[in-house]
């Protein structure tokens, strides 16, 4: 739509938390948050977090439709480009973390807030 062009020429653009779920054969980016700008939308009603297809060749879709099968992974929205008059994004598949990553993490994520304690008692 003419107003997610424009706040996305703004900079308005956010991709955290967004994924690409494939439903009917087709792509489509879910969790995209594009905020509208008050000078671009005041006529319509604007969905900031609305669902949108994402045009793709029948092979690239048949390549990440093949990889989401696989249980653990996860298709996600990277990066946000212009190229030429066209809004690209850039999508990479994920896999997820196994169980032992994740406590490896939350040990790492322990011991640093620990670390930051007792430096601030030392001083």
């Amino acid at each position: 739509m003419g107003w997610e062009v424009k706040s996305a020429r703004a900079g308005k653009v956010q991709l955290t938390d967004t994924y690409v779920i494939m439903r009917d054969g087709e792509a489509y980016l879910l969790n995209a948050h594009i905020q509208p700008l008050n000078s671009a939308s005041t006529h319509v009603i604007a969905d900031a977090e609305r669902t949108r297809k994402l045009l793709l060749h029948k092979k690239e879709l048949g390549r990440i439709h093949a990889a989401l099968a696989n249980k653990g992974r996860a298709c996600v929205a990277t990066v946000m480009y212009w190229k030429g008059k066209h809004i690209k994004v850039e999508i990479a598949l994920a896999t997820g973390k196994k169980q032992h990553d994740k406590r490896e993490t939350e040990k790492e994520r322990d011991w640093n807030r620990e670390k930051g304690r007792i430096l601030r008692h030392d001083r």
